[in-house]
């Protein structure tokens, strides 16, 4: 499979799995603060890696996480609905802490040029 087939293939995994995360899922522990950052669909389309990131506490994201994990079969039948492939990729899904760790370096650079009170 050439790379412009699985670019075009993973942009469509990312922006399926993003809806049925924010609209099919009804777990509680699934806030409304969660984005797929990312998907990495080997060659084969055998694996298909799904970089999730959750804004919250060290807690929230854990049980958010661990509700998108439990709900990897319900993702992977609806993408299997709604996406034509021949097979649908095995789902691993790895919390990205990318958006959270540039807010906090945000916060702490607007720290540093924050004129002082000397000045």
């Amino acid at each position: 499979m050439n790379n412009n087939r699985i670019i075009k293939v993973n942009d469509e995994i990312q922006k399926e799995t993003a809806e049925i995360i924010r609209g099919e899922l009804k777990d509680p522990r699934i806030g409304r603060l969660v984005s797929v950052v990312r998907v990495e669909t080997t060659r084969d389309l055998k694996f298909c890696k799904i970089y999730v990131s959750v804004f919250g506490n060290g807690e929230e994201q854990k049980s958010a996480f661990e509700g998108i994990q439990s709900a990897s079969g319900y993702i992977r039948s609806q993408l299997a609905k709604r996406l034509n492939l021949r097979a649908t990729p095995e789902l691993i899904f790895i919390l990205d802490d990318s958006i959270e760790y540039g807010i906090r370096m945000s916060k702490l650079i607007d720290e540093v040029n924050k004129p002082s009170a000397e000045e």
